[in-house]
């Protein structure tokens, strides 16, 4: 009988515990479901239709997705390019730098608080206002670069650094890695800190040097969170839109530093086209789907080697 009740009571536990875990999630389901899930369904719908936004909606099909692949393949392919180019830097030269910074802050540097304060400064600045800081400092006749480069003797290399084509890309993502470098460097600082001591001690003792910890110990250690940076830089370089606007007029010059997003943007309030934007925007929402998936299966065999 005494098992009896207490089996009972435990069900009751579950159950309260079940119902008290809906009560909590059901708000944040619900702003979830509200802007995110309806207009990601909403863009799907949107996309089968030619549609200016005002008159009348005729159905196309997959019409648009045929158009925007193969008859807008210029441009199409321009701004897939562009973009894989800011994930390809974002992984292979923001990540290394944000690493080596919490590598170096983490093993207990002096200001290790105030550093970790200043490095994470510009993720909270407006990628506005940071594109208009780099306006001026890539400015041809004022700039900060090229005055830099003047008093250091190297006015050859002096050019417009947003108006040269062969520049301007590598010029629009370098902001990108001043401002997120410190968000990724954070989140690698608070995996490193996670870490045990005793791991780091027992280093010591076998007379590994610091690169050797950091390489056999630390970096293994925090792959899941390198995993979640490197979705994190492949994602926001993929839907980067304010800060190659501000500073490129949305891909200027001659459409060689155009995003997906800024194909986008003219489409919906440049050209009127609706079913074309919504189309693009179903494009970039697959191709972080893509990576994302990509990204995990190459890591999850990464954590089987390991």
């Amino acid at each position: 009988m005494k098992s009896a009740a207490k089996t009972r009571a435990s069900r009751k536990r579950v159950a309260s515990n079940r119902v008290a875990l809906l009560v909590f999630v059901m708000p944040a389901f619900i702003l979830f479901t509200v802007f995110m899930t309806l207009p990601i369904f909403a863009s799907v719908y949107y996309s089968l239709f030619s549609w200016d936004g005002i008159g009348k909606m005729l159905f196309v099909g997959a019409r648009n997705y045929v158009h925007l692949i193969f008859q807008n393949f210029d441009d199409f392919y321009t701004t897939l390019k562009n973009s894989l180019i800011f994930a390809g830097m974002s992984v292979f030269i923001q990540l290394p730098i944000a690493l080596v910074l919490a590598l170096v802050l983490s093993s207990g540097v002096k200001g290790e608080n105030f550093f970790r304060t200043v490095y994470f400064i510009p993720v909270v600045i407006s990628s506005v206002i940071i594109g208009v800081l780099f306006l001026k400092v890539y400015n041809p006749d004022y700039g900060l670069l090229n005055t830099f480069l003047k008093d250091l003797g190297l006015a050859k290399w002096q050019r417009a650094w947003l108006g040269d084509t062969k520049t301007a890309l590598v010029a629009a993502f370098a902001p990108l890695i001043w401002q997120y470098v410190g968000y990724h460097m954070l989140l690698l600082y608070s995996a490193i800190k996670q870490i045990p001591q005793e791991y780091n001690e027992a280093a010591k003792l076998d007379g590994a040097t610091e690169l050797q910890a950091a390489l056999r110990i630390k970096i293994p250690l925090i792959v899941p969170m390198l995993e979640v940076c490197v979705i994190f830089a492949v994602i926001g370089s993929l839907k980067i839109f304010d800060l190659v606007y501000v500073l490129t007029g949305n891909g200027q010059p001659f459409n060689s530093t155009r995003v997906p997003t800024g194909l986008m943007y003219t489409q919906l309030f440049q050209h009127d086209m609706y079913g074309m934007g919504t189309t693009t925007a179903m494009f970039i929402v697959l191709e972080c789907f893509v990576f994302t998936v990509v990204i995990q299966r190459a890591f999850k065999s990464w954590r089987a080697k390991v």
